[in-house]
């Protein structure tokens, strides 16, 4: 009886452990906290990861987006892992603080892990900035080239095109060339021959 109630109390022990271990770790992966620096840009934080984390930060400020990421390992922190939600929005509040949100911010701190170890900070490793009316400005560049490609072959066919000479009739062409042989015919009859360019010119005036 007594060995069959120590079989029960092992059992039980072991089930115990064993919906401990099944336990699902909090995660903070893949939630968005929302703020605003001190000049009043609008910022969206985003978190990834597991024992590594990710932060990409995103703000729109006059005109114009910028955005920067960093990378650590908070979990070495204790106080992290007990309740990371509050470790995220510590992260939030000093960034309010900021004029910009991603300048002057190489590393992130909070007062919950200020004694953890070294990797436990987030680092800035990537950062840009990009204007928003960029891909319009694209647009009005390749609208305005193509209508002054338009505009151009345009000008072609209304400037460049060759004026209309008035035909000669062949007939006539003809005719004339066969006065001037004959004059020329002529001229070397009747005139010296220094003279025959002269004569042959004053023959085909009077032939007509």
């Amino acid at each position: 009886m007594k060995s069959f109630a120590l079989l029960l109390l092992v059992l039980s022990c072991g089930m115990g452990g064993l919906g401990q271990k099944l336990k699902p770790k909090k995660r903070s992966t893949g939630e968005e906290i929302n703020f605003r620096t001190k000049t009043k840009d609008v910022c969206t934080m985003s978190m990834s990861g597991d024992e590594e984390m990710k932060l990409r930060i995103e703000c729109r400020s006059r005109g114009m987006s910028y955005w920067c990421e960093f990378a650590g390992k908070p979990s070495v922190c204790r106080a992290f892992r007990n309740n990371p939600r509050i470790y995220w929005n510590q992260i939030a509040v000093e960034l309010r603080k900021l004029p910009h949100a991603c300048e002057s911010t190489q590393v992130l701190k909070t007062t919950m892990c200020q004694k953890a170890p070294a990797e436990a900070l987030m680092k800035q490793i990537a950062a840009g900035v990009e204007p928003e009316d960029l891909a319009n400005q694209d647009k009005s560049v390749q609208k305005t080239s193509t209508s002054m490609r338009g505009a151009g072959r345009s000008s072609v066919n209304k400037i460049g095109k060759p004026p209309i000479l008035p035909l000669i009739k062949p007939t006539q062409h003809g005719r004339g060339s066969e006065n001037e042989m004959e004059a020329m015919k002529l001229a070397r009859e009747h005139c010296w021959e220094p003279l025959h360019g002269v004569c042959s010119y004053i023959i085909g005036i009077f032939r007509g």
